[in-house]
Formats: structure tokens, C-alpha cells, sequence
């Protein structure tokens, strides 16, 4: 993309030099700024509206009729200037991150009874001299970003004033050149945003792959000739003749993990919890540390490799995660732990992830009491599609070599979809500071 022929530099670090035909306007002098003070209560004798609340606009780029307002009331004063109209600009002006500070809407289309709610800034922009699409995508610039969070202001929760908003500098192109770099980044974001989707469509149809691979594995094995019985459920049909139904509570022992969780020391052993496991994984975000002269010893809370974190309640309820190198020495949390005895562990670890397994017999468990649970018991009580040793290994070393396959796949989707992203935001802040000129671009 080219740049422009002439560039000047006002002396704003943040916003670099600019075209030379461009001006460096504050906001206040380009539009209204109107921080709302319209809650979500209901008032005696204010008149109902439709509120666009915070999460409207955060959760959205653009505020259409599609959204469904919460109803609230408001005055006389508040409906006049804050009712929506084409080509405002809505953004957040606090929250608990100051990351999440500056984010902004565009209104696509005036409404009659939708006011701007509380912790948003409402910005009307002054048609003759300012494009609302273009302050839309100056606002979303990174360079408008770290300029509202360098402005942040709080501890537990952050905020910036109306003097912010105000003070914000622009660089401003001619109004018909703001429309053209406008109707630019729609059409390119569009574009990029339409390949992220079929990239993160893909990643969906991996975990569908994956799901696949492994209950066919572990419901029919992997020779394609082998002999099969009805095995008498009707959910789960044939399974090859030689393979044995058998109870959890045969090939394991099973037992509770920690009553209470043990006191917390930064340095000290980690503690996995139900919320560090996801379809047979562990991970280290939101990982806390405990006291390793606080466990109780008679728990067995020290996991060993190949053990088995079965998840006990709440929304993650019978997820599970094998237990390796990674991880042995670390303590259990909460939740069910089985060592395997009679079966092959990584075996077992597929299987509990598998259809036959969570949505045919462990969700059914959960969903009996008034919250989602699973005890021993049940857990114990759970049948597992058992075969040979011998073919436990081939079975595990296919499943394997097979997730490994999709995992890589995965993994160079996940970064082409990073890049994207990266691309996009590079190319907005470029374009919305005069960094390259896409005049002719737009026109084509």
C-alpha cells in the first residue's frame, strides 16, 4: 500500500506524523460528547425506554435493531439527548479492566425509544466536519486504545472522564475522505474478519474430527473385519466380539480428593482444580499454589503419573485429564480421583472423553441431583468397553499419532488466525493516522 506524498508532524508522539493536508483536531471540537447517567431502574413517573446498555456495546461493533434492549425509564432530558441516531458513536467510559475502556459501537440506524445507558459515552458527531463511521474506527485504533488506558483512572475499577473523550486528538482527513476511508475498512475488515470465521470454523470441524477419532477407537477398535456382537444397549449397538463390558469400580480404585482446599503459598505446589481441566487437558490459567505442609497426607493429595482427575461438580462436571509427567507431584483439588489397576491408563482417559461414555452414562449421572454432581458411586458404577491388553496399545498409540496429526493442524490454524487479527489492527491504526493512502483503493 502506498503513503501519502507529504507528511508534517504536530508534535503528538502518540499519533506520529500525519498527511500534510490533514488537520490535528481535538474531539471536543468535532462533536458532542454526552456521558449517560441512565441506570437500569425503573422510575415513577419517567417514561419507558428501551436502554443499549454496556454489554451492548461491547459484545457488538454496530447497534442495530437486531439487539434486544433491556427495558428501563428515563426523564424528559436524558430521552432528548441521549436517544439514539444514526452515526453516533457509543463507548465504554469504565469498567474493571482499563483494557476494556474506549471500546467503541456505531449506531447504523436512528431509533425512536433507545437511549444510551450507564457507563457509556455518547458521541454525535457534527455532520459537515466529522464522519461518525470515521470516528469509529479512529476510536477502535490501538492508538486510541492505549491512549484511553494510559488516561484510566482507579484501582478495583476503572474510568475516564468526559475531559478524556474530549481531549482525544484526531488526525483529520477532508470529510470525503473520511467516508472513503471509512467505507475502506468496512469492506476490508469484512473481508479479513470472513476468513478468521471459516479459519475458527475449521478448528470446530477439527474437534469434531477429533471427538470421531476417538469414539470410533474406543467403541470399535481399529480392524474393520473383526467379528462384532450386539452388545445388548441399544445406544451403543455392536462392538467387536472379543471386547468385554466392564465396571470402572473393577479397573480402578477410585477416591475423593481434598474436603478442604489447603492455605496458599506463592513458590508452593500447584493445585488443579475443576476449573484447570477442559476435554482431557490441564492448563495453567487461573493455576493457584498451596502450602505443601498443609495437606492433609491421609487425602493421598500428591498425584502420581497416569492417575485421572474426574471433575465432581458444577458446570464441568465428568470432564477429566490423565495425569503426566508434567504434572505428577502436583495436588488434587476437589474433585474424584482414579488410579487405574487392571487397564491401560491413557486407554481409560480416551474413553472417558467419549460419547458412549459422558453423554450415555456420566451426564445422565450428573443431571439427577438438583446441581450437576458425581460420586464414586456413580463414577464406579460406570461400564467401560474393555479389550485385550495387547490391543489397548495399539489402540493408544493410533489415538495418539492421530491427535497429534489434528493438535498441529490446530495450532497452524489458531496462529494463521492470530496473524489476522494482528493484520487488522495494524491496518486500522495505519490507515486511520494517514500512515498509507487507500483513496484509490476505496474507489475501487
Amino acid at each position: 500500500m502506498k503513503k501519502y506524498n507529504e507528511y508534517k508532524d504536530f508534535g503528538i508522539k502518540w499519533l506520529g506524523e500525519i498527511p500534510e493536508h490533514w488537520k490535528s483536531v481535538r474531539l471536543k471540537f468535532l462533536s458532542e460528547i454526552i456521558p449517560s447517567n441512565v441506570d437500569k431502574k425503573t422510575r415513577e413517573g419517567e417514561k419507558e425506554v428501551f436502554l443499549c446498555n454496556y454489554v451492548d456495546v461491547y459484545k457488538n461493533d454496530y447497534i442495530t435493531r437486531k439487539i434486544l434492549f433491556m427495558r428501563a425509564t428515563a426523564s424528559d432530558v436524558q430521552i432528548a439527548k441521549l436517544t439514539l441516531s444514526q452515526n453516533d458513536v457509543i463507548a465504554t467510559k469504565d469498567s474493571e479492566d482499563p483494557k476494556d475502556i474506549g471500546v467503541p459501537a456505531l449506531v447504523k440506524q436512528s431509533f425512536d425509544k433507545v437511549v444510551c445507558g450507564y457507563h457509556l459515552t455518547l458521541m454525535r458527531s457534527n455532520t459537515e466536519l466529522l464522519n461518525g463511521n470515521f470516528l469509529y474506527w479512529f476510536i477502535l485504533s490501538d492508538r486510541s486504545s492505549k491512549y484511553f488506558y494510559t488516561e484510566a483512572r482507579g484501582i478495583t475499577r476503572y474510568a475516564i472522564g468526559s475531559s478524556t473523550f474530549k481531549n482525544l486528538v484526531l488526525a483529520l482527513p477532508p470529510l470525503e475522505e473520511q467516508t472513503q476511508i471509512a467505507n475502506y475498512l468496512d469492506s476490508k475488515t469484512q473481508q479479513i474478519e470472513a476468513l478468521i470465521d471459516k479459519k475458527e470454523r475449521l478448528i470446530a470441524l477439527l474437534e469434531e474430527e477429533r471427538t470421531a477419532i476417538i469414539n470410533q477407537a474406543v467403541t470399535k477398535g481399529l480392524d474393520p473385519n473383526v467379528k462384532m456382537r450386539d452388545s445388548g444397549i441399544d445406544w451403543l449397538g455392536e462392538i467387536p466380539g472379543h471386547w468385554e463390558l466392564v465396571k470402572l469400580k473393577y479397573l480402578t480404585r477410585i477416591r475423593y480428593g481434598l474436603g478442604q482446599p489447603p492455605m496458599q503459598k506463592e513458590g508452593g505446589l500447584p493445585i488443579i482444580r475443576a476449573t484447570n481441566i477442559f476435554r482431557g487437558t490441564i492448563s495453567e490459567e487461573n493455576m493457584i499454589y498451596v502450602d505443601p505442609d498443609d495437606l492433609p497426607l491421609n487425602r493421598e493429595p500428591i498425584l502420581k503419573e497416569n492417575e485421572i482427575i474426574v471433575v465432581r461438580s458444577g458446570a464441568y462436571t465428568a470432564d477429566s485429564a490423565i495425569i503426566d509427567k508434567k504434572w505428577e507431584g502436583t495436588v488434587t483439588g476437589y474433585d474424584l480421583v482414579m488410579t487405574p489397576k487392571t487397564v491401560n491408563p491413557k486407554l481409560l482417559s480416551f474413553a472417558l472423553l467419549s460419547t458412549y461414555m459422558l453423554d450415555n452414562q456420566l451426564f445422565l449421572e450428573r443431571l439427577r441431583a438438583a446441581q450437576p454432581h458425581l460420586n464414586s458411586e456413580e463414577l464406579g458404577n460406570t461400564f467401560m468397553l474393555l479389550p485385550p491388553d495387547f490391543e489397548q496399545s495399539d489402540l493408544v498409540d493410533f489415538i495418539e499419532n492421530e491427535l497429534l496429526r489434528l493438535n498441529e493442524i490446530k495450532k497452524k490454524v489458531k496462529k494463521e488466525i492470530d496473524l489476522l487479527k494482528e493484520y487488522k489492527t495494524a491496518l486500522i491504526s495505519e490507515v486511520v493516522t494517514g500512515k498509507v493512502d487507500v483513496r484509490e483503493e476505496a474507489l475501487n
